[in-house]
């Protein structure tokens, strides 16, 4: 919890504790299903939590707004983002029914009432959003038309995709005729696990 403190020093006490509380279930959950593997369980906070908060460096969303977890697996980002931004409403979908059943007790333990997880997959998803957040799903060309068509008409200011990549992402992007702006985690966590860690974001349309 000290990384947490040191890289957030706004994080409110009961914050701190639901964040705490959030390991405890995910850990117990990780034997049952294995969401991660044992050793990134080793350093949860660094490598899934930190991570998943990276996209808080980078954007805080409105009191209000609605977000969208693409592939969301063991809850990530959406989870940790939904303890950081209380106010904003994440709806968390995976293709995986026993992923989501967890991320849902999981929710649930917590007490996170700004968090709504379903089985299906991006394309099915016919509500529309603020933003989408994803972990790496898959590249960029083939990631991208699934959620093209997910953002509101008028959405809240900094609207669009905030995607999680690590490595050199220069072919990547070029592939995908996308316009983005990639943000390196490094500028703000000095820790080695982030060296090629980014935040990919594209405007919505």
């Amino acid at each position: 919890m000290n990384l947490l403190q040191h890289h957030f020093p706004e994080l409110t006490p009961q914050q701190l504790q639901l964040f705490q509380q959030f390991e405890i279930e995910f850990r117990a959950t990780n034997e049952a299903i294995n969401l991660v593997s044992r050793p990134d369980m080793e350093n949860f906070t660094e490598r899934h939590v930190l991570h998943s908060l990276g996209i808080a460096k980078v954007i805080q969303f409105p009191k209000g707004s609605a977000v969208l977890d693409v592939g969301t697996g063991g809850g990530l980002p959406g989870l940790p983002l939904a303890i950081m931004f209380p106010e904003v409403h994440f709806h968390l979908v995976d293709s995986i029914g026993k992923k989501i059943r967890a991320v849902q007790f999981m929710a649930a333990a917590l007490g996170l009432h700004n968090v709504t997880a379903e089985q299906t997959r991006a394309e099915q998803v016919r509500a529309k959003y603020d933003f989408v957040v994803s972990r790496a799903v898959a590249r960029l060309a083939t990631f991208h038309p699934w959620i093209a068509h997910r953002f509101k008409p008028q959405g809240a200011p900094g609207a669009g995709l905030y995607y999680l990549k690590g490595g050199d992402l220069t072919e990547e992007i070029a592939e995908s005729g996308l316009k983005a702006t990639v943000t390196d985690l490094s500028d703000f966590y000095p820790e080695e696990f982030f060296e090629t860690k980014k935040v990919v974001f594209v405007p919505a349309k």
